[in-house]
């Protein structure tokens, strides 16, 4: 069986804590990222893979030729870039991804591993949602991934097998780090600030998972018996992820020593809420152990930011917050308003 695996936004959140984790499992890994935040690090990358610097929108079959096996993390990643231009959410997210997953059967990929969302449930109540509740997505990005989901599980068949891993709130230290996901994001309010302002009442729940645990299921599943996962969906995690947005506050509160909780009312808060079921993972794998609780990735993620000396300089960096970087990048000129490069723009005029 070939070893080689193709991981698209090996760069990424996620994609960078991955690699390494393969890499060590005896996978001959390559990345497909455009590069969008290659320059947002901040710690060292754990290792080095060939890299095919491409657009999504421009793989190419060769690109995937040889892979036993895709694993698609690529895509504009949150809600705030999708109301940015829902455009760009449509064209990278669902109709490159779509295509993506087109090449790969082409190409004679097995397996394809595709990177979703459990905020494709788009519930605005706290009741608990499986794999088989209805889809109802609110916004360009759950839509997208609704729709990618739809479409490449059409090209299921003997020859081709998707898998879709819907992954809750991830948070924990990546060397490509995001402050903006709520757990990220209230460490790091807590540790250069000494304070975590909530703008909402605190009560919606969110199932957060630990970039570490997230990355091994992927690991996981890729060599899983295929029959046992082929065109499936998962909910990507365990029962004990699904935590209130105060309760997470209140936990990091506790392992950063003066921090205090403020409340602060705002129309425009996120007031989305919902609880997963993650049943049907456990039960596929009864083997598996997701290994972080909150209280240790919350206390982990704090001791990494006092031993580096974090700074709130740090905290508000454009690097760290997805939409604040891409508009950086489109109003210096280096992204054009196709969020392509516009040195590779040029080259492909």
């Amino acid at each position: 069986m070939s070893r080689r695996v193709v991981v698209t936004g090996h760069n990424g959140y996620l994609g960078s804590v991955m690699t390494p984790l393969l890499v060590e499992a005896g996978y001959n890994v390559v990345g497909l990222d455009t590069g969008y935040f290659s320059e947002c690090t901040l710690i060292p990358d754990a290792v080095q893979v060939p890299w095919i610097q491409k657009d999504l929108r421009d793989a190419a079959i060769q690109d995937l030729e040889g892979a036993e096996t895709v694993i698609h993390l690529a895509a504009l990643s949150n809600d705030p870039i999708g109301n940015l231009n829902p455009q760009w959410t449509e064209a990278i997210n669902c109709q490159a991804s779509v295509r993506l997953a087109e090449l790969a059967k082409e190409a004679g990929v097995r397996r394809f591993l595709f990177s979703s969302s459990c905020i494709m449930y788009g519930v605005s109540e706290a009741v608990t949602v499986n794999e088989d509740s209805p889809l109802d997505p609110k916004t360009a990005y759950a839509r997208s991934k609704v729709q990618s989901e739809q479409a490449i599980a059409r090209l299921a068949d003997d020859t081709f097998s998707p898998t879709f891993l819907r992954n809750g709130t991830i948070y924990g230290l990546s060397p490509r780090m995001r402050f903006d996901t709520v757990l990220n994001n209230l460490v790091t309010a807590a540790v250069t600030t000494g304070k975590i302002v909530l703008h909402s009442d605190g009560t919606p729940w969110r199932p957060v998972a630990h970039v570490q645990d997230i990355a091994r299921a992927f690991l996981h599943v890729l060599e899983a018996p295929i029959e046992l996962v082929h065109n499936q969906a998962f909910n990507n995690g365990e029962a004990r992820m699904n935590h209130q947005v105060r309760e997470l506050a209140e936990t990091v509160a506790q392992i950063v020593p003066g921090c205090r909780i403020e409340c602060v009312a705002s129309a425009d808060a996120d007031q989305r809420t919902y609880k997963t079921d993650f049943g049907k993972f456990t039960r596929t794998f009864p083997d598996f152990r997701f290994t972080w609780s909150v209280e240790e990735g919350a206390r982990g993620l704090a001791d990494a930011f006092h031993s580096t000396g974090l700074t709130y300089e740090d905290f508000t960096d454009q690097r760290f917050t997805r939409l604040k970087w891409l508009r950086h990048l489109l109003e210096s000129g280096r992204l054009d308003d196709s969020l392509r490069w516009q040195a590779i723009a040029a080259i492909n005029s």
